[in-house]
């Protein structure tokens, strides 16, 4: 007992710092917040001793760790790939692409794979993934393909493309600055172009043979965006006062008027009914809790007596003047919207547009349908004027499945901001400045040609992201300074024995990033894994770059949930996938790469320096 007391007054900071680390990787896992939200909370406690005299990280310790270059580096791509988008860049490379692509699926394939690939490996790949997906939806309607063989190609592609350059992937980047911390030389804009060329060439050739035939084949009877009258949209209508369906059943009335119509819930003063459907008598003020195809809107909005739940506040004088424009969307994985029930949201207040449907691929909803949280991956029904429609299209991480007819780019600033972009490029590679400053003269030059205002570019940037990257290098520095990072380090090398082979290691770094980047922020794990990597490394006396190597490839190279990385999480709403989708396809992808980079990185890379 006295000896437990001992270790725990002797080493309390590293078991506190454990503990954080703990409750952080279930709330990450388990979305109990945001993971920007929950990486400030856990820097919090972690801090919070301090308060008391305690002080676990010193003012230098916090200043330093603060001062790693990645987040601001991160915060410059953003403007830069936001000019790239704005300027119209981007689209036309889009347009360029159907024109490609043709008619055929391994044309389709080729073509999308190549230009997503290629793009990503100098801007940030969401932007690319959100301008295709409208494009590649639209291709697949008019040449008859599946959009489920493509969209989780176009995200493979964007990933792989992101691994061939320093700059491909934020991961790289925060990486990068924490091993520079670690008295590690910088990398290179394309020191990591020989992998990461023989990583796309690897995912192309699987994604052209097995993985194309391991992808969804949806027919007429499954859930394909290709065709979005195959869509089911959950939600709600009252009974009027005054329906003539009042003392009927749902079966002879609401049911045999619309065909593929499934009523999931019938609510009476805020109590289900459990009474079958077909002996239920509908009373007035009952909410029916329903699920139709989108195409069946217009017709359940006319059916008399009914009213839907977004229209319960609006005159009908107000109703018949409304414009009936309908757009769907996706929520991406950063949106502030997220975790927010329906009746909280007040959509028609911030944008004058009415929620009239949920899209989930993940299961059936059976609650109130005001009291339904918005998960990331949804698709919303929306309906409303021109105007708003726009201003909802131009919400930061709202992804429109329906191309805009009148994009709002900055004309004639396309050929400037590809002018910039290779400005850059070229700078990174042979100017020897560090990454950071060459990026932030790259985004200040898009600001000062008008690619982008500044207001846009502010919007630009995930400041979700950022202040995740920021809370986590502080949780990363308090593992360093309490001995918690090098406690870890001796306890994988323990497993191993006393001299295990590097390659085993290597091996080990590269699984352990991949799997728990499928499960939290690949960024999470890139500050959590750095320093526990280079003492690894520095124990057993080797080169510690192949290790940095294999955790900056695991931790992008995420093909096997539609979690693990945001432009999956785009693709998994967007083509009707089912999450085993992603598991059939993307685990084979990851043990192949796996495979590449144990035998690979040792010979680019080797452990002697």
């Amino acid at each position: 007992m006295e000896s437990l007391i001992n270790i725990l007054s002797q080493h309390w900071d590293m078991i506190l710092v454990f503990i954080v680390l703990i409750l952080a990787g279930l709330a990450f896992i388990k979305e109990w917040m945001p993971p920007d939200m929950v990486a400030m909370f856990s820097l919090g406690a972690i801090l919070l001793p301090g308060i008391f005299g305690l002080p676990i990280l010193s003012t230098s310790d916090i200043t330093g760790a603060f001062s790693n270059p990645a987040p601001l580096t991160i915060a410059c791509m953003f403007v830069m790939s936001a000019g790239l988008e704005r300027s119209g860049c981007i689209r036309s490379l889009g347009a360029g692409f159907k024109r490609l692509a043709g008619q055929t699926e391994l044309r389709a394939l080729v073509t999308i794979m190549i230009i997503g690939a290629v793009l990503s490996a100098f801007v940030n790949n969401t932007p690319v993934v959100v301008v295709f997906l409208p494009i590649v939806i639209s291709l697949a309607r008019s040449s008859e393909l599946k959009s489920s063989r493509l969209l989780m190609p176009l995200s493979f592609a964007c990933i792989l493309g992101g691994t061939c350059t320093l700059t491909g992937s934020s991961t790289n980047l925060i990486i990068d600055g924490i091993a520079q911390e670690q008295n590690q030389a910088p990398f290179s804009m394309f020191e990591l172009t020989k992998l990461g060329a023989i990583y796309a060439a690897v995912g192309f050739i699987y994604m052209l043979t097995i993985g194309k035939k391991l992808l969804p084949k949806h027919d007429s009877m499954s859930v394909d965006l290709s065709s979005s009258e195959e869509r089911d949209f959950l939600t709600q209508v009252i009974v009027s006062t005054d329906s003539p369906i009042i003392g009927k059943t749902i079966t002879e009335t609401l049911l045999k008027e619309i065909k593929e119509a499934r009523v999931i819930e019938v609510r009476r003063r805020g109590v289900p009914i459990q009474t079958p459907l077909n002996e239920l008598k509908i009373q007035e003020r009952d909410r029916i809790l329903i699920s139709v195809h989108s195409d069946d809107f217009k017709e359940l909005k006319e059916t008399e007596g009914l009213r839907l739940t977004a229209y319960q506040n609006l005159k009908l004088e107000t109703l018949e003047r409304r414009p009936a424009i309908l757009l769907e969307g996706i929520i991406g994985p950063q949106s502030t919207i997220i975790g927010r029930t329906l009746k909280e949201l007040k959509f028609r207040q911030r944008f004058g547009v009415l929620i009239l449907g949920v899209h989930r691929q993940s299961g059936e909803f059976r609650r109130n349908f005001e009291d339904v949280r918005i998960h990331s991956g949804d698709t919303l029904l929306i309906e409303g004027p021109p105007q708003a429609i726009a201003r909802v299209k131009n919400e930061k991480d709202f992804v429109s499945l329906s191309e805009t007819s009148e994009p709002t780019i900055r004309k004639g600033k396309a050929l400037i901001a590809a002018a910039i972009t290779f400005a850059f490029v070229i700078a990174a590679s042979v100017s020897g400045q560090p990454i950071f400053v060459v990026a932030l003269i790259a985004s200040i030059a898009m600001l000062a040609t008008r690619c982008i205002d500044p207001s846009d570019a502010y919007n630009s940037v995930s400041w979700n992201i950022i202040f995740l990257i920021i809370g986590m290098l502080g949780i990363g520095k308090a593992m360093e300074v309490t001995g918690g990072a090098q406690f870890i380090a001796d306890g994988v090398l323990s497993i191993f024995g006393e001299s295990p082979k590097p390659v085993i290691i290597l091996a080990v770094v590269y699984l352990l990033s991949s799997i728990l980047t499928e499960l939290i922020s690949n960024n999470a794990v890139a500050v959590l894994l750095t320093p526990i990597v280079v003492g690894i490394a520095e124990t057993l006396g080797i080169d510690a770059r192949p290790l940095i190597v294999a955790m900056m490839f695991g931790c992008s190279a995420s093909f096997a949930t539609p979690i693990g990385y945001q432009t999956n999480t785009y693709v998994y709403g967007a083509g009707g996938y089912k999450f085993s989708d992603f598991i059939r396809v993307g685990v084979p992808l990851n043990l192949i790469l796996w495979l590449v980079a144990t035998l690979m990185i040792p010979i680019f890379w080797p452990f002697s320096s």
